[in-house]
């Protein structure tokens, strides 16, 4: 489906120059001389190799519906793969580590994601917002730092190294952003 330009926003997939890409940032430009124009960061799906494109807010791109079905991840396979079944039909694929990225490290046994596929190809998978993590080791707390903003590290279950208020102590569970990594609250129950 052919869509304007100025509708394209973060998370579009495109097709363009017969590949697969998705928008991660976009940027309107109203230069004082000359036509407006989109500045896009786009990023190849599945292979993740970035390409910035300027677009004539006039142009046209093919705008690309992906299918998406929630899949179970059940457990890996070898050193690069993983296994999920689908929530539906309890078909159960093998996807290849690469294709989640660096948040596989956020991926734990059971956990329900969506897998994005195009053509039956799957293309992304998309974990949730957050999730919740066990701190293992965390730094003592400096006495006499009581400023609002003091942070200090901690090592997940996970290995991921993050921020944590002062009061946050090892055994702790806590909730963490899977987008950034950042700590978000202490978990409850």
């Amino acid at each position: 489906m052919k869509i304007n330009v100025n509708e394209l926003k973060p998370g579009y997939i495109i097709e363009y120059k017969g590949k697969l890409w998705a928008l991660v940032k976009g940027d309107h430009v109203k230069p004082g001389k000359g036509p407006a124009y989109l500045q896009a960061e786009l990023k190849a799906i599945p292979e993740g190799t970035k390409l910035n494109q300027r677009f004539n807010t006039s142009e046209t791109v093919d705008n690309v519906e992906l299918d998406q079905a929630d899949h179970q991840f059940l457990y890996a396979e070898g050193e690069d793969q993983l296994v999920f079944m689908n929530q539906e039909t309890f078909e159960q694929i093998t996807l290849s580590k690469a294709i989640i990225g660096e948040g596989v490290v956020f991926l734990q046994e059971g956990m329900v994601v969506k897998v994005k596929s195009h053509d039956g190809q799957p293309l992304i998978v998309v974990l949730p917002d957050k999730v919740t993590c066990t701190i293992v080791e965390a730094d003592p707390v400096v006495k006499g730092q009581t400023a609002a903003s003091s942070y200090k590290h901690a090592i997940l279950d996970n290995g991921l190294r993050v921020l944590v208020p002062p009061h946050v102590e090892s055994g702790t569970r806590i909730v963490v952003n899977t987008a950034d990594g950042a700590y978000i609250e202490r978990a409850k129950a």
